[in-house]
């Protein structure tokens, strides 16, 4: 696909033209929206590299779609600015953003073909013909459906209708391709093949890409980096392993995978090292968790343990450097190649272990006995601010 060439309606008529290199492919300063007294967006700051794939990822109502939605053009922004390759796009309308956008429902013309709705963006830009039909083969060449130019969206399934919305997203080649929910609606098999589909096309364009999903794994699998939204705010923008490994917060820890999540008091006890205490427990804390966290003692604290962290062990000494709690089996779940089991700890906590079926050997019952250890090293801790 060759580069498009200049039009009266390129983003460069809109802004004094600049030497995008020395600027993110994306840049949000302060962007906020409110809707009345309701804040949806809280201040988002945020730059994208160039080539990039960025996902916004948290539940719903945090923010990330109207985010996305003041990128594209589509909603204007109560405060703040927002630059695309160094341009300030903020009251620039959609047309003239030159961003692509593939939606959740895909948003395909009912009455075009397949071929027609890829098309339909550089008829917009008044290619010349013989352009248009080498880069709509070119397109849907590139999303695997060369030879279904000719079918019309009520004759494709939806995961072929949603290559069509990627590959007339992409035909044009837009300095930002924007992505809300786009397998969203599609099961869980189809939607983990067309990850891999979407990782593809964007490395072999070299595409920026904006991508908002609720969906964790989603946002692990396809992203180099992620921001975290709460409360209209980025909680914490990183990579999978940054956000997994080191949450910066209880919220990331509880929305980022699977947590046990032990709260108390964080107590620095000089020589006696670092802990989390709750009534006659307490669990220790690394050297490094405890650095990082930068709590004073006394704090309402959690300690945070992945299910996979977590072992059984036998009824002997567990060792040195591990923090040891007794616990009764509640639920046993059979997971193909792992078993997680639900345990209860003697204060009403509950906590899960997951372990590999062929490396454990053991066959648990509802209401065992059990001892679970964990490495020290391998306890994340971080701030409660609702704890006592």
């Amino acid at each position: 696909m060759t580069a498009p060439e200049p039009t009266t309606a390129s983003p460069s008529s809109a802004a004094p033209a600049t030497n995008g290199a020395d600027h993110p492919a994306l840049a949000l300063r302060d962007l906020r929206k409110t809707f009345g007294s309701a804040v949806a967006v809280d201040g988002v700051d945020l730059d994208v590299r160039r080539g990039e794939f960025l996902t916004l990822l948290g539940p719903s109502g945090s923010g990330k779609t109207t985010t996305l939605r003041m990128v594209a053009g589509f909603m204007a922004p109560t405060a703040g600015s927002i630059e695309i390759d160094g341009s300030d796009m903020t009251r620039v309308p959609p047309y003239r953003r030159d961003v692509g956008m593939v939606f959740q429902n895909y948003a395909l013309f009912p009455h075009m073909t397949a071929a027609d709705n890829v098309a339909f963006p550089l008829r917009m830009r008044r290619r010349p013909a013989a352009e248009i039909k080498k880069r709509v083969a070119d397109a849907l060449e590139l999303v695997k459906l060369g030879g279904y130019g000719d079918r019309y969206p009520r004759q494709l399934s939806g995961g072929q209708q949603q290559r069509v919305a990627l590959a007339r997203a992409v035909v044009f080649e837009p300095r930002l391709l924007l992505m809300d929910e786009p397998l969203g609606a599609l099961d869980r098999k189809l939607r983990e093949s067309l990850q891999l589909e979407i990782i593809r096309v964007s490395r072999e364009l070299g595409a920026t890409v904006l991508y908002v999903t609720h969906d964790q794994e989603e946002a692990l699998v396809m992203s180099d980096r992620i921001a975290i939204f709460s409360a209209g705010r980025i909680e914490q923008l990183g990579s999978g392993e940054d956000l997994y490994d080191r949450p910066a917060s209880l919220f990331v820890a509880d929305f980022i995978g699977e947590s046990n999540i032990l709260r108390g008091r964080y107590e620095a006890d000089g020589g006696d090292g670092d802990w989390v205490t709750r009534d006659n427990a307490r669990w220790r804390v690394g050297r490094d968790a405890a650095a990082r966290a930068e709590l004073s003692s006394g704090t309402p604290a959690a300690l945070v343990v992945r299910p996979e962290r977590i072992r059984i062990v036998d009824g002997g000494g567990a060792g040195d450097g591990l923090n040891v709690v007794e616990a009764m089996v509640d639920e046993v779940l059979y997971l193909g190649p792992d078993t997680k089991y639900h345990l209860a700890l003697g204060w009403g906590q509950r906590v899960a272990v997951r372990e590999p079926r062929e490396s454990s050997g053991r066959e648990l019952q509802r209401g065992d006995q059990v001892r679970l250890a964990w490495s020290v090293d391998d306890g994340l801790l971080v701030a409660d601010p609702g704890g006592a």
